[in-house]
């Protein structure tokens, strides 16, 4: 009788070593792991069922074959939109800006005393609007379009006509930053001014300091008054602009700008001065026989 064919380790080739079958070191695992790992690949199979499997495997159990997807399993935290980051290192220029608004609202509430009838000043309030409507544009184009029809002299014409002009470049102007900035007027404000349009319901800059400022200014250039009435038309523009803080119409800020620019557009009807030789065809129109 023949015997078994042997191997090199004297046991018969037809047998297996049972030691062998499952043991993890000779294989077993690996079976487990490549059929986890063709199964999660096989179309249609549940991913999630493949990583349970995986995880069934005793080389996975000991930390030897990490999971493909365990880094991913791990949801990050959602990040926030731009607008509600803080912004943890702002510029200077955004901290001087910030503390100078703050400046501003908090000074023009404390000089807001007319603000209303209950304020501390408020029986002065009366005479903020009277002195509101002073300084308000349609007395101010009424009256300059009547004096010009009035007017019977060639000097008398040019000088009224170039103040039609400077309060029309005042309107335009004002009203064109007003709808470009859009800040609202004062929280402790009323609005019960003397004539509104649709700009009015903004606070920069201040519309009665400019045409305070340009008006004062224009006549003190073509006029010939005496001290007194020149000093007087000085204290009327101050006034006329501290009381729309008073009487909490503006900000501070609104009105400083609103005597700069006032200021500014005097040169600009300075510059541009109309006479009967650059414009003849207006002039025409006032000439009396």
């Amino acid at each position: 009788m023949q015997s078994p064919r042997r191997n090199a380790e004297g046991r018969p080739l037809g047998t297996c070593d049972p030691s062998s079958s499952g043991s993890p070191a000779h294989g077993g695992g690996s079976r487990f792991e490549f059929q986890s790992l063709l199964s999660s690949r096989m179309p249609g199979a549940d991913p999630t069922s493949a990583r349970l499997r995986a995880s069934e495997s005793p080389v996975h159990r000991r930390g030897s074959f990490p999971l493909a997807g365990a880094g991913s399993s791990q949801a990050l935290p959602p990040q926030l939109p731009e607008e509600d980051r803080i912004d943890l290192n702002p510029s200077f220029l955004d901290i001087a800006l910030r503390s100078l608004l703050a400046i501003d609202l908090w000074l023009s509430k404390k000089l807001g005393v007319c603000a209303g009838e209950s304020s501390s000043w408020g029986s002065m309030r009366p005479l903020m609007k009277l002195l509101e409507i002073s300084g308000h544009g349609i007395p101010w184009l009424l009256g300059t379009l009547y004096c010009l029809s009035r007017s019977d002299s060639w000097a008398g014409r040019e000088v009224l006509m170039n103040l039609l002009f400077a309060l029309l470049l005042d309107l335009l102007l004002v009203s064109l930053i007003k709808g470009l900035v859009r800040r609202r007027r004062p929280a402790h404000n009323q609005m019960d001014m003397f004539f509104t349009i649709s700009v009015d319901k903004y606070s920069f800059p201040s519309g009665h300091t400019t045409r305070a400022a340009l008006v004062s200014r224009f006549i003190l250039n073509h006029l010939v008054l005496a001290i007194p009435l020149r000093v007087l038309v000085v204290l009327w523009a101050f006034i006329l602009g501290l009381s729309r803080v008073m009487l909490g119409r503006h900000n501070v800020t609104d009105v400083a700008f609103g005597f700069f620019l006032g200021y500014m557009q005097y040169s600009i009807v300075d510059y541009c001065w109309l006479s009967p030789r650059t414009a003849p065809v207006l002039f025409v129109l006032w000439n009396q026989p």
